[in-house]
This record gives structure tokens, sequence and C-alpha cells, in this order.
């Protein structure tokens, strides 16, 4: 009876495992359907098939060309096995596990298709192998139940009764401390003991023999301690095992059990607090976990410790920093050589483009002594893992030369260690050379520290001090020569290793080629032959320092007058301005003081009032977005010089002047209130050509808030020039509206900003993106101009959480091809760049990589000596010069005219440097009056 009960178990685990087994995308047995609808699906069902064919080969072609593909690898082996094709799914799994760590439900999907076909003993043995590589990846209390239930149906085979035993004594240690998920394991193997006391029993009415006794009474302490054990063990709804053990045991519970059960309800109150933040949190509940490790690591106990990372970073795999802080545990705490080492290796197949993960997995496993063969095949993993940056692959670079190093005896002249470290750092040097510098445009090593390193363990460790001067003067003719501090380094080495003579030659080197800091080089080389050189040597190093420190303070004296003269230049540039400013405040002051001119005087206080804005106003807006956009300074320069594009047809002259007239009937004649700039809001990059600027700004606005006034500025001829200023009733309406920059109106990109007055607030920068190293945000070019925002994200999305996504344009809104995409963290940005970089959409293959713009070099300043007279200054044409499409609009007349002030687009009054050093008798300033004289003559 008992035997049979035993089987009866391992049948219903083998039903229990046919059930899991079937497909997903079987159809149901015993379906009926008519023949017409036989012929009507069969003929969709071919079409289907022949389409699944074709995404197949186009996946697999994709894998051959990155394989790192993660989303392809999961869409290929859903196809498979909706497809049926066995043979190629398991071909296809195996790729993906040998490059990724795979998730509970992709283990769990290979492993019931495979538990479905294995039939033979073999075949489980396979099954067994497959269940022990899954419980590797990652903690997992259902593949653990899992393998305890699959390895019952084998309980008939020899030994199979101990298998089943260990693999849930196994599944106990991994996770039988799992508070909310460890309960499940510990009553599944109760019930198979629960089972084998079936088995023990006695038939009815029979005596038991000695030898059954022995066995019902072992069978029965089995029991015994496995509820003992979990008693003593935080776990949830433990009052029920307590109530269970109670129920089922026939003598009375011993105290110290009692005890050991008291302690852990009061431990597991301790945790609930933290057990319930995991439950309500959402994912990836990374603040929550570190909670729960920081209580656990304070209470000490090394298994839960070991655990709550575990199932931590089961949720939270790609995220470095917690796999770095896991490792450092295991290698100060616990030291067991294959638990640390699976971490490690566990770390780097999940975030390999993380340098650090990959030196410490180096350092733990010469920390246990792991052959050298597998170290040296590791690091060549790590150089193929696909780092973000130059000087991450010096940093992996150094971590195996400092191996190589340990290895050698340099008690020995000459040795295979010694010659293996000799061919790595020069196959390091290459490599940074040729492989790091083509694909970073920078080897990341730009003060050679793996050559000085080099000539280090040669000087000091070799005594081959000619190596070491060889590998020195390699250094310097890299760039190195003009800074003081590497001429110090090596000086330093010859004075340990070298002689005296070589020390004074580097010296003098360095005191001619020094640029940062000659005079700390000059001063070594005093200090050498005060101690040491002769009256001939002293008298040539004075003579020699003295030269040089003589045209070092002569160059820098030049650097200083330049300085100053330019900066007495921008002096006199504002001081230019602001007459210019009081001159016409004067003259608008005289034309009202004219009777019956009133129509004129308006006029020109209209550009005197609106003109000065003008003047300030684009100022604010500064080149460089982080990205190759251009902000509003350069806006209108590409429009043309006079404000308006060379492809416009003027007006007829009647309808200009009552066009003018009405606008500037319209215009409040206010000058622009700087107390209510907290209020106002800028708007630019309007186009030209938008009727009505009032109405339809009004109306974009107003969403923001109550708009109190919309002052659209005009050119002297009545024409929009583009930009304007929004005055809004509250400070907190003006903040919303800066919510509307870069939103598309009348097909360009209008640009909004702060109103702000920069002679108040100099520093004052509007500058939304950053141009440094952002390690949570991909810069993506190649993109096809047709790619939409929704399905760029779509491809993103993928990867991880895309907290915004910025197409980038030109000011006209056109698409450039790039964009830059922001991701929640660096660990779903890093594993972004794996799986994107090199993609195809739409016919266009993309290049993706970590946002790090090139630093923006600042446009130098004009000289005046080199300004070519007859010809304007190159700042009427913005930072950039004048565009290949600009026409040259200035009337010759007016080219003939010295004329020292001559207004830019942008509304700023700029002095000519060709002329501005000139004497102060300078032509009279020309009004708009005497402009259009000149012209209705000509």
């Amino acid at each position: 009876g008992g035997g049979l009960a035993l089987q009866n178990m391992a049948a219903a685990a083998g039903d229990e495992e046919e059930k899991k087994r079937l497909p997903r995308g079987d159809p149901e047995p015993g379906r009926d359907s008519d023949d017409e609808a036989d012929s009507d699906t069969s003929g969709d069902g071919e079409d289907e098939e022949k389409e699944n064919e074709a995404e197949i080969q186009r996946l697999e072609e994709q894998l051959s060309i990155n394989a790192f593909d993660y989303n392809c690898h999961l869409d290929l082996i859903k196809l498979l096995r909706q497809e049926g094709e066995l043979v190629k799914l398991r071909r296809a799994r195996q790729k993906m596990s040998e490059l990724f760590p795979l998730t509970e439900e992709i283990w769990l999907d290979w492993l019931k298709d495979e538990m479905k076909m294995a039939v033979e003993s073999s075949e489980r043995e396979k099954v067994y192998e497959l269940f022990e590589r899954a419980v590797r990846d990652y903690i997992c209390p259902e593949i653990w139940l899992e393998y305890a239930q699959y390895s019952i149906g084998g309980i008939g085979q020899e030994g199979g009764i101990e298998r089943v035993r260990s693999i849930f004594e196994r599944a106990l240690t991994a996770v039988g401390l799992h508070v909310t998920k460890g309960t499940a394991l510990w009553e599944a193997y109760r019930e198979f003991e629960n089972a084998i006391l079936e088995t023990a029993q006695p038939a009815p009415g029979s005596v038991p023999s000695p030898e059954q006794q022995q066995m019902l009474c072992s069978q029965l302490e089995k029991i015994h301690t496995l509820f003992r054990r979990q008693l003593g063990i935080p776990l949830l709804d433990m009052e029920a095992s307590y109530a269970e053990y109670e129920e089922w045991s026939e003598e009375p519970i011993p105290e110290t059990i009692i005890k050991n059960y008291k302690k852990a309800l009061q431990q597991l109150e301790k945790c609930k607090p933290y057990e319930e933040a995991l439950l309500s949190a959402e994912t990836p509940k990374l603040a929550e976990y570190q909670a729960y490790i920081d209580f656990e690591t304070k209470a000490g106990d090394p298994a839960r410790i070991q655990l709550i990372y575990e199932r931590a970073l089961a949720e939270n795999c790609l995220v470095p920093d917690l796999w770095a802080r896991y490792n450092q545990y295991l290698d100060r705490q616990l030291k067991v050589k294959d638990l640390v080492l699976s971490a490690h290796d566990r770390a780097v197949r999940n975030c390999p483009w993380t340098v650090g993960l990959w030196i410490r997995y180096l350092l733990a496993m010469e920390r246990h002594r792991v052959d050298h063969s597998v170290i040296s095949e590791m690091f060549e993993k790590a150089l193929n893992a696909g780092f973000i940056q130059a000087t991450d692959y010096v940093e992996i670079w150094q971590a195996y030369l400092d191996y190589l190093r340990r290895r050698v005896d340099f008690t020995q002249d000459s040795s295979k260690e010694l010659e293996e470290l000799r061919s790595a750092f020069a196959r390091a040097v290459e490599y940074l050379k040729q492989e790091v510098e083509e694909r970073f445009s920078e080897s990341g090593d730009p003060s050679c520290t793996i050559m000085q390193n080099w000539a280090r363990v040669e000087a000091r460790l070799c005594n081959n001090m000619q190596k070491a001067r060889e590998l020195w003067d390699n250094i310097m003719t890299k760039g190195n020569a003009k800074y003081a501090n590497m001429w110090l380094e090596y000086y330093n080495l010859e004075r340990a290793h070298g002689d005296t003579q070589h020390c004074r030659k580097a010296l003098h080197r360095a005191v001619q080629c020094t640029s940062d800091y000659p005079e700390h080089v000059c001063e070594v080389l005093l200090t050498l032959e005060r101690i040491e050189g002769t009256l001939e040597d002293w008298d040539a190093a004075v003579q020699k320092t003295e030269n040089r420190l003589a045209r070092v303070n002569e160059q820098r004296a030049k650097a200083a007058e330049k300085e100053a003269a330019l900066a007495k230049q921008e002096e006199e540039k504002a001081e230019q301005r602001k007459q210019a400013r009081a001159e016409k405040k004067a003259s608008k002051k005289a034309k009202k003081a004219r009777v019956g001119d009133k129509r004129k005087a308006d006029d020109e206080e209209d550009e005197g009032e609106w003109g000065q804005e003008e003047a300030e106003q684009p100022s604010k807006r500064h080149r460089g977005d982080g990205d190759g956009t251009l902000l509003e300074e350069d806006m209108e320069v590409e429009t043309g010089l006079f404000g308006r594009s060379g492809s416009e047809k003027p007006d007829h002259p009647g309808n200009q002047k009552e066009k003018a007239s009405t606008s500037r009937k319209d215009i409040p004649k206010v000058l622009h209130d700087s107390s209510k700039d907290s209020v106002t809001v800028f708007v630019s990059n309007l186009s030209y050509n938008m009727t009505d600027p009032e109405v339809k700004l009004k109306e974009l606005f107003e969403g923001c808030g109550a708009v109190a006034e919309i002052r659209p500025v005009f050119s002297n001829k009545g024409t929009f020039r583009g930009y304007c200023y929004v005055e809004f009733k509250e400070e907190q309406a003006a903040l919303q509206a800066l919510g509307l920059d870069r939103k598309v109106v009348e097909g360009r990109p209008m640009f909004v900003s702060p109103c702000v007055d920069k002679n108040k607030n100099p520093d004052f920068k509007v500058f939304r993106y950053s141009t440094t190293l952002e390690k949570h945000k991909l810069f993506i070019s190649g993109l096809p101009f047709s790619c939409t925002k929704e399905e760029l994200e779509d491809l993103c999305k993928a990867h991880g959480k895309v907290k915004d996504i910025r197409l980038v344009t030109n000011r006209a809104g056109k698409p450039k091809g790039l964009a830059y995409v922001e991701y929640e963290n660096e660990a779903q940005a890093s594993q972004a760049v794996l799986k994107m970089d090199g993609l195809t959409v739409k016919e266009h293959v993309i290049k993706v990589a970590i946002s790090n713009p090139p630093l923006r070099r600042l446009p130098d300043k004009p000289e005046p000596a080199r300004a070519p007279q007859g010809t304007l200054p190159r700042q009427l044409y913005g930072a950039r010069g004048k565009g290949r499409t600009q026409l040259w609009l200035m009337p010759r007349a007016l080219q003939r005219q010295s004329n020292p002030l001559g207004k830019a687009e942008n509304g700023m009054l700029q002095s000519s440097p060709a002329t501005s050093s000139q004497t102060p008798e300078e032509p009279r300033k020309m009004s708009n009056a005497d402009f259009a004289k000149m012209l209705l003559k000509k």
C-alpha cells in the first residue's frame, strides 16, 4: 500500500508535467470543422507560414550581423516555438543563453518544452543539466520547485530518492529563507517525505520487523526535523505551519523549538515592513531593495544578506552598482570560491559594458588561484565586451598588465612570464593606438600611463634603463613634451635608476620645451647643478634658464597686451552703443518739438523703442545647443543682412506704407518694463509671414494662463520680425509657457525663453541641453528623415523605460536624422547601445552611442589689423560667417560710405573692427531718412 502511494505521487507529478508541457499555440484536440472552413483556413495558414519562414530567415541574418541583439533573439525563439521547429528552437535558445542570462519565463518555457520530449533516461539527464544551468542565472524559487517536482518523476531509477532529497536541500539552501516564497518549497519537501513515510508503513494487521520499525522511526525523525527547521525561519504564514506541526506530531513540541519559533516570529515582524514596501512598489524597486539590504547587512546573517542581494538582482540585473556592491560583499566577507566566481561571472554577463565589473572579476580569479589560461581567456572576452569610453580600455588593460606583472619572478634575468608581460605591454600600446583610436577618435591614454608603467617596470624591476629611455622618448613625441610634470616624471626615474648625465640632458630639454610651468623645471635644473654640477655646468644652466624665462616673460607680456587691447576694444564698442542710444533719444525729442510732423516722430519713436528691445533680447540666446542645432543668435542672420529673406519680393510702395502705418498704429508705444521680466517670456524663430501674430500667439499661450499682453516686434516697414514678448498676469503662467519651447508653429520650431535683462544678469544663459557626458542618454545618428518620434520610441522602449526623446531639427523644423533618447538610468542606456548600434531602420543603418558632445570651440575674437578694408566685419554674419546662400543686399552707394556703426539684423549696433581704432574724427551718423534720400538719388 505504501509503495502504491509513492507511485501515485510520482504519477501525479508526471501528470502535472504533462499539463505544463502543452505548447501555448497547440490547437484543442478533437476540434471539428467543415470542409469549406478547412479550405479557407488552410490557405490563410499557408500564407502565414510563408511569412513566418521569411521573418525567421530575416531574424537569423540580423543575428549573424549583431549577435548581441537581445530582442531579436526573443522574436526568433517565439517564432520558432510557434512553428514547432524544435531543432532550430533548441539551437536558438542555446545561442542566446551563451550570450545572456535568461529570465525565469524564458527558462521555464525552455524546460517545459524539453521535459515534453524527454522519454529515455539519457534525455532526462539532459533536462537535469538544463535545470542546473537555469538555477545558476538568477535566484528563482519557481525553477527550483519545478526542478524538484521533475526529479520526483524519476524516483524509480537507481538513487532516485537520494537525488530528489539532494535537489530539495540545495533548493532550501538557495531560496529556503525567502520570506514570501520559501514556504512552498518547505511544504513540497515535507509532502515528498510524507509519501516516503507511507511506503514505510506496514500492511494493516501485520507486525513490523525491526528493520521496518527502524526505517519508520528514521522517516518520522526526518519529517520532525523538516518542521523544526522551517519553524526557526521567518516565513509568511508560519503560524499555519506551526498549527500543522502541532496537529501532525503525536508528541508535545519541545521548548527549544517553541523558543526558536517565537524568535523567528519576532524577526518576521521586523521584515514585514520591507516586504510590504516591495509588494506596493513599482518595478524596479531599487530603493526598496537597497533599504532591505541595509537592514539585513546590519543584522549580519550572511545567508540572508546573500539572499536579499540575489532577490534584488533578479529584478535589477542591469544595474552595475548593485552587482559591484554584491561582489564586494562576497569578496570581503564570504570568500567562498565557487560562490564568488559565479556571482562575478553573472555580473559581467548582465552588464558587459561596465569595465569595473570585469576588473573585479579578474582580481577575484587571481585571488582564488584560477588557472592563467582561464584568466587570459576572460580578459579577451572583456576586450570584446563593447565598452562605451576609450578610458575603459585603458583601465582593463592596466588591470591585466598588473596581473601579469605579479606573475613574474624578477630575481631571474629572463623568464617566460617576463616575456609575456613585455609582449602584453607592446600589444596594449598598439591596441589603444589602432582599435580604440579608430572607434573613439582618441586612445583614452593621452598621458601614456601604460607606457610610463612599462618604463618603470623596465627601470626598477628589470634594470633595463636603456629600454625605459626609449619608451620615454616615445612618450614625449606624442605631444607630452610641453608639460612640466611629464619631464619631472622622467627626471625622477633617471634620478633613481639612471645617471647624472641623462638627468642633466633631460632637464635641458625640459627647459627648452616646457610651456605650462617653465619656472619649475628651471628651478629643478639649477638645483641639480648646485648639488652635482661643475662651474661650467652651473654657468650653462643659469644662461639657459635666464634666456628661456626672458622669452617666456616676453610672450606673456605680448599676450597680456593683446588681451588688454581686446578688452579696450570691447569697452569702446559698448561706449559707442551707449552713445548711439543717447543720440537717438536726443533726436526723438528734437523731432517731437516740430509742429505738424507728428507722424514722422511716431515712426522714429517706434524704431527707437522697439529697436532697443531688439538690440537687447536676441543676444540672450547663445550658439551651441549640445546637439549641433543653433539657437536664436543665428536665427535671423540666415535670412539676410537687413532682416528679410533674399527671396522675398517687396510689396507695392502704396501697400507698404498702408501696412506699416497700420502696424505702427496697432503697436503700443511702451518700452519693455524690466520689472515684469518674471511674468514675461521671449518668443522667437517664428515665421516672418505669420499673419496676426497677436491673435495666433494668444490662442497658443492662453492654455498656460491669463495673457496680459502680446508685443510682436516689427521692422520700420511694418513687417513682422519673427519674435515677440508675451506678458502674463501670473508668474506661474510664464513658467508654464517655457514648456512650449521647440513647439512647431507653422512648420518652424518656436523658441520660448525667459525674459532676462543681460545688463543686470550678464552671466545668464538660456541653455537647455547638456554638452557633457550623460551616461543615461543616447545620441542616435543616421535616422531616416521620415522617422517619427513615436516610431523611435517603439524601437527604444524595448531596452528600458524611455523618459524623453528629442528629434533634432534645423531652424525651419526640418529633421536632421539625429535624435537624443533619455533613459531612466545608465544601465538601460548602455544595454540599448549594445543592442541598437548598427540596426537598420527603413533601409538606413543607424549609429547609437552614449551622449557625449564634443567640446564646442568659441569663435576667436577678430584682430583689428586683419580686417580688410571695404568689407563688413565678420560679426555681422553671426558666429559662423557668411552663409553660402546669403545675398549681398547692401546698395553700392552705402558700401562706399565709411560707416563705423552698422546695424546688425538682430537690432544691435555693432562697431566695425576695422574702424574702431581710428581717429575720433568720424563721419556724421546717418538716420533712416538720410539712407532713404541716398537711395532716391540713385
